[in-house]
């Protein structure tokens, strides 16, 4: 009986066929919206960031369909002028927040500059955002030691015997 549920229960095995090719839909404006909007509600981004995610979407969808992405440039500088307009996406408000977390988190001024950068964030968006910051990089230091426990807020063993592998 035992032996029986075994042979039931097994995956079928894998054979040599390979999956259809996934289609995806020809990009229209409303279709591009709705993906932004979507992807928004997921995930804070940037405006350069969101047009990248907008960017990668059409990309697939006309090599599936044999067409050339510039096609729908257009279309996805219109979705953003939409987003822009209506305040879904606002670059300042974006790096205050995420500027905010990286304190909370430990992160130096430099750490958080390349990862804005990264994202797309203009340098003088990040002059304004970094002037509303009243954490300093030394109070961030603080945090981070705190948060490994490192230093002075080792619990376990010696502090003198790890003093060097915490400096570095």
């Amino acid at each position: 009986m035992f032996v029986l549920m075994l042979e039931h229960s097994r995956k079928p095995q894998k054979t040599d066929q390979k999956r259809p090719e996934k289609r995806y839909r020809i990009p229209t404006e409303e279709r591009l919206t709705r993906q932004a909007l979507y992807y928004l509600d997921r995930y804070a981004s940037s405006a350069s960031n969101l047009r990248r995610v907008l960017e990668r979407k059409v990309m697939r969808a006309a090599a599936s369909h044999d067409r050339d992405p510039a096609e729908f440039q257009t279309m996805i500088d219109s979705v953003m002028a939409k987003c822009q307009r209506s305040g879904v996406v606002d670059d300042m408000q974006y790096a205050e927040t995420k500027i905010a977390g990286q304190r909370r988190r430990g992160r130096s001024r430099r750490q958080i500059e390349a990862k804005l950068r990264s994202k797309g964030i203009a340098a003088d968006v990040l002059d304004k955002a970094f002037e509303s910051d009243t954490r300093d990089d030394q109070t961030a230091a603080v945090i981070l030691a705190r948060r490994k426990r490192i230093g002075p807020w080792r619990t376990r063993g010696d502090r003198d015997a790890f003093r060097d592998k915490d400096m570095a």
